[in-house]
């Protein structure tokens, strides 16, 4: 069953979760002003898999059960599967700017992968238990939260070291009819209206820390569960011309003695597969960020070029207006291009399904992380000062000012002045006020640190290659046995870019731009 958004906002009312925003419980999720933006960011994600222009980009067949499914809570085939996702969360967050649903195929995809690396090497059942679970969520279109950052702690401590061991989500105690979990997880993205959380581990872990190598699903209101988060968005603010609308929350999800059933345990002490869990969904998510930042991206652009004419000027006839927008469009259209790059290149894993190129994920992702700021500088460049100097909303009512502050803030005649305020409030929520801060250092730090993205590129690119290039062209003699095999972004094996064929599975050549494309 693909849902709507009012069908989503209905179905929040058959759980009962123990739920705090800003020191007040909330009684009814649904019915939240508080929590309304979320909502309706999330709503957009199950609407536009109604919409007939849309429905190939935001819904799927997946491939273990035949059955149609909202993108959002898909399992990627292929490169086009990787390239409609893209596609998928960049149009829902161009509309909604953080669609947020997104981590849910994320999670979905790392799972699926780690689960049937540890069935291999374990001789578990996983990846069954797994696939049982998927398949009901994607048949009731369930949104669930990932919670994957734990508090932490001592961050010099590693987790069985930590004075207070609910530090981190870990296994307290284990059961015939289940575990017994316990910990925090921090930076649960819309904790509040999720219908269940994937809690999974948020990094490497020893033998020694095993417990705290964890992959489940749990119910929001499961008993023990406590979620404490912020508002969404700038819910009943006259000048949130954007986030009064569309938000996002984010909260502290609390596990005090929590019963998960066998059934619902995907991972529980395998370290190394648990370790390989967290590295593929970050390459996973980090790649998916690319088109929701891209999206938001859009909504910088729209509104600076709006703003340029309100202020009665015009990009073509002036070089530095021009150059700023070209600027702000070769940012957002660079970073996606990295995403674009990452499908194409994609490599199939052992599980069937196909992990996008890590190198150009995590330098997509490190690109939007690092030029957001430069993003919301660029947006007020050709914007002017208006967006900050402007009189507060009030004014625009005040029989004593309105008046004057038309006939003096106005600019072009052909635009009226309440035109010109309505995108200048705009241009300010999405990039001065507090939640645009807020979004700034989710975009820097959502998806793991840059530290941990700059990591992960230089693990993996092929430094030696080059230097072993410069050494052949300098005649040091290289000796090259044809053993070598290039870790270049977009190759896999010596030959070029093909999916290795692995066993039990089809290979599948990774699809060429135009072939993706279509």
């Amino acid at each position: 069953m693909l849902m709507t958004a009012a069908d989503y906002r209905e179905s929040l009312r058959a759980y009962k979760p123990r739920v705090f925003v800003e020191g007040e419980r909330i009684e009814s999720v649904a019915d939240s002003a508080v929590l309304r933006p979320g909502i309706n960011a999330i709503g957009v994600t199950y609407d536009l898999a109604h919409v007939a222009e849309h429905a190939e980009v935001m819904t799927a067949r997946q491939h273990t059960s035949g059955r149609i499914v909202n993108r959002m809570v898909h399992v990627d085939r292929d490169s086009s599967d990787l390239l409609a996702k893209l596609e998928a969360v960049r149009l829902a967050c161009k509309i909604s700017g953080c669609a947020q649903r997104y981590l849910t195929h994320d999670a979905f995809c790392g799972i699926f992968q780690a689960t049937r690396l540890a069935d291999d090497v374990h001789g578990t059942d996983y990846h069954q238990r797994f696939l049982a679970y998927m398949h009901d969520a994607q048949d009731r279109d369930l949104t669930l939260g990932v919670a994957m950052t734990d508090a932490k702690g001592d961050r010099s401590k590693r987790p069985g070291q930590q004075e207070n061991r609910d530090a981190y989500v870990h296994i307290k105690e284990r059961r015939k009819d289940g575990i017994v979990i316990s910990g925090a997880k921090a930076i649960v993205t819309g904790a509040p209206y999720m219908h269940e959380f994937l809690v999974m581990p948020c990094r490497t872990h020893t033998k020694e820390d095993a417990d705290f190598a964890v992959c489940c699903a749990v119910p929001v209101d499961a008993d023990g569960v406590t979620i404490v988060a912020r508002k969404a968005g700038r819910p009943g603010e006259p000048a949130a011309k954007f986030s009064g609308k569309y938000g996002q929350s984010t909260g502290v999800v609390l596990f005090e003695d929590v019963l998960v059933p066998w059934e619902r345990v995907f991972m529980a002490g395998e370290t190394e597969e648990a370790g390989h869990l967290t590295t593929s969904y970050a390459t996973h998510h980090r790649q998916t960020c690319i088109g929701a930042r891209a999206g938001f991206g859009d909504l910088l652009i729209g509104a600076g070029a709006l703003m340029i004419e309100a202020n009665g000027l015009d990009a073509d006839k002036h070089g530095h207006i021009r150059e700023e927008m070209v600027e702000l469009i070769k940012i957002v259209e660079g970073f996606y291009a990295c995403g674009i790059a990452a499908s194409v290149h994609a490599t199939r894993e052992a599980a069937g399904n196909v992990m996008p190129d890590v190198v150009f994920s995590n330098i997509g992702k490190l690109l939007l992380a690092t030029q957001i700021y430069d993003m919301h500088r660029l947006a007020h460049t050709v914007s002017g000062g208006l967006i900050v100097t402007l009189p507060g909303p009030a004014e625009d009512h005040n029989p004593e000012t309105a008046g004057s502050l038309a006939a003096v803030l106005g600019a072009r005649a052909d635009i009226p002045y309440a035109s010109r305020m309505e995108v200048a409030r705009f241009v300010e929520d999405l990039t001065v006020s507090d939640q645009a801060g807020w979004y700034s250092v989710i975009s820097l730090h959502g998806g793991g640190s840059p530290e941990a993205m700059k990591r992960e590129i230089w693990r993996n690119y092929p430094v030696v290659e080059k230097v072993e290039l410069v050494e052949a062209l300098l005649e040091r003699g290289v000796l090259d046995d044809g053993r070598r095999v290039s870790k270049q972004p977009g190759r896999c094996c010596v030959s070029g870019c093909t999916v290795r064929d692995l066993p039990g599975v089809e290979a599948k050549p990774t699809l060429a731009v135009s072939e993706a494309a279509e």
